[in-house]
């Protein structure tokens, strides 16, 4: 029971209307530190700015302790019972699942109604919050809704204009002039055809907005774009969709020529979308943060969105995030208005290292998108990489509300004023139940590796490919049928897996398939190499953290990670531990795809497309950490 002796006087205020008087007491936080009370008074007064939005489905306790965990300030009663506009305001607040707000510069002080076992007058739980982030994670939570945050180039599409075309064409037939192995010049070759076949078709647009395509000649449409306030005036472009070859041609500036760009569109972006929204439901809320010129990210956006489904015209200029160079990508930027907190979000890119350390563990990595370079890469899995992302988003809002559900609402409704606490169960979090597939970080560690075309025969180019990623045939197509028939989140996902050949993934078993891939793909390593593979367990150093774990290879360290369970540690540790050893594992597998030297790479990812910002800091800062 709270020690009453130990509170401090205050007087409630609604507004400037008196409520009643009331005594404050501190508390203990999760780390055993007595948190000292109102640090929000003037004059030992509480004033109340408003009410928070009534709630159907989360007391406020579940929404606060899902964006700012173990926040709680202090807790506050009233002196007496007969105090009515206090108690009214108590009665209100716990029943319509509402909290009274203090509002403090940024910050937010939401006074919680408690129920207590002991206590006959009104009780409070004061907790803290950034300004704004309340109302928006509630709206989301009650939605059953998270946020993603999507990468445009390499990720969702690859743009070209003519000065990156003439620049990656230059760039090999020098590595071409200069090579000597048959197999490899002939895989250059064939990239080299491809970049001039599309080269061809974008001199077309700009010369004559027209394209000709085996004896057909297309014509543009002109799309009217919406006006930005404040962004952009109300434009007309002329767009040519290829929509059976994922093809899109338009111009950033319908005045200049020059600015024309050609764009290839990932496969199974359709699925994905559809997925987004389907039903009418909106399960995840769309974010871009990418390092490109914000028109050329907004006219992307526009073809990859052209409804308006995912992101709204009025809400363009708050979500494409575009980042300066040599800057890191952070969800924290993204989410600069707090319109929703890190905890909730997940991002879809094909770097990890672009992003703040502390936002990795939330990054999907998928294999960079390289239609010329390797286009069969796309396909060499059953499932198509945009629908392993599908899957994977749909796991990750899976196992997070079944947490919200199962585990905080539950403890939340059995906890009363008098309880400490370090009582409050603990936070979903989306990194809990992002599962990285392995078969996408080694595709993308491996970028110079080119699948080698036209000199082999397809029985030996298919024994190549099923080397460098392994998939059990059997397994990929019941996925394929599984991908298929599925259409809603609330059912269980498998995802296909290049290393752990027969791995379902349940909702309900996130922890334990991330352990699974993980460990299986470590052991397979050390079973190669005639190498063991220990894990050693020890005590972690907080509540949140309360397990490590360390990966040994031949007695060496290789990886260690943390976790709440034993099962997120082991985890996290073989997760790092394959990334340390992915150097060598990518020069095993090197030789077999003939791949190409890192010189034209870098000649190619300096270049970009002409309308992307200067990354090439960023980009070699992100190889020195690899």
């Amino acid at each position: 029971m709270t020690n009453r002796r130990a509170g401090i006087s205050c007087k409630v205020y609604h507004g400037d209307v008196f409520l009643g008087d009331a005594e404050a007491f501190p508390t203990t936080n999760a780390s055993g530190v007595k948190v000292q009370p109102l640090p929000f008074l003037g004059g030992n007064e509480i004033r109340i700015d408003h009410l928070s939005p009534p709630s159907e489905r989360c007391p406020p306790l579940s929404v606060l302790q899902s964006i700012n965990p173990f926040a709680v300030l202090c807790k506050v009663q009233a002196k007496s019972v007969a105090e009515h506009p206090l108690r009214r305001l108590y009665l209100s607040c716990f029943s319509e699942f509402r909290s009274a707000v203090v509002v403090t510069g940024n910050e937010e002080l939401h006074l919680v109604a408690m129920p207590s076992k002991v206590e006959k007058v009104s009780c409070f739980w004061c907790c803290s919050v950034q300004a704004g982030l309340y109302a928006s994670c509630l709206g989301m939570l009650n939605l059953r809704c998270l946020a993603i945050v999507f990468d445009l180039d390499e990720t969702l599409i690859v743009a070209n204009t003519m000065r990156s075309f003439d620049d990656r064409i230059e760039a090999l037939s020098r590595k071409i002039d200069g090579e000597k192995d048959p197999l490899r010049i002939s895989g250059m070759s064939a990239e080299l055809k491809r970049y001039v076949g599309d080269k061809d078709f974008l001199k077309q647009y700009i010369e004559t907005d027209t394209v000709t395509d085996n004896g057909w000649s297309i014509t543009p449409q002109n799309e009217e774009v919406p006006p930005i306030p404040g962004v952009q005036e109300r434009i007309t472009r002329p767009v040519i969709r290829m929509q059976e070859r994922n093809i899109v041609l338009t111009r950033i500036n319908p005045e200049n020529r020059d600015t024309s760009v050609f764009v290839r569109l990932r496969p199974a972006w359709e699925d994905l979308r559809s997925y987004l929204t389907a039903k009418g439901r909106r399960r995840f809320e769309v974010f871009v943060c990418t390092m490109a010129e914000r028109d050329y990210a907004l006219e992307i956006w526009r073809l990859l969105d052209p409804d308006s489904h995912l992101i709204s015209a009025k809400q363009l200029t708050d979500r494409i995030v575009c980042v300066k160079s040599g800057l890191r990508k952070s969800l924290q930027h993204v989410f600069q208005d707090n319109v929703c907190h890190p905890r909730m979000a997940m991002v879809i890119d094909d770097r990890l290292q672009v992003w703040d350390d502390k936002d990795q563990p939330h990054v999907h990595v998928v294999p960079a998108y390289t239609p010329y370079y390797a286009p069969q890469a796309e396909m060499a899995n059953a499932v198509p990489v945009l629908c392993v992302a599908r899957n994977v988003a749909c796991n990750v809002r899976g196992g997070f509300f079944k947490e919200f559900d199962e585990n905080l609402l539950q403890k939340v409704f059995e906890l009363n004023y008098e309880n400490d606490i370090v009582e409050l169960p603990g936070a979903p979090d989306v990194s809990c139940y992002l599962i990285a597939e392995d078969c996408n970080n080694l595709q993308n560690n491996n970028r110079e590796a080119s699948i080698v075309e036209g000199t082999i025969s397809s029985e030996t180019e298919h024994r190549l490919n099923q080397l460098a990623y392994p998939v059990d045939e059997q397994q990929a197509k019941h996925q394929a049928q599984l991908n298929h028939s599925s259409t809603d989140d609330e059912m269980p996902v498998n995802i296909s897996s290049a290393n752990n050949k027969k791995l379902n993934m349940e909702v309900g078993q996130p922890n334990l398939l991330a352990s699974s891939v993980f460990v299986s793909v470590l052991q397979e390593i050390g079973r190669r190499c005639d190498t063991k593979i220990e894990f050693k367990f020890t005590n972690g150093n907080t509540k949140e953290l309360a397990h490590s774990v360390e990966v040994l290879f031949s007695s060496e360290r290789i990886g260690m990670g943390m976790g709440r369970t034993l099962k997120d540690a082991q985890s996290q540790a073989a997760e790092n531990a394959l990334r340390n050893l992915a150097r060598d594992y990518v020069s095993f597998i090197g030789p077999l795809t003939g791949g190409m030297g890192t010189e034209i790479n870098k000649n190619l990812l300096g270049n970009e497309n002409g309308f992307l910002k200067d990354n090439v800091d960023s980009q070699d800062t992100a190889k020195k950490e690899n």
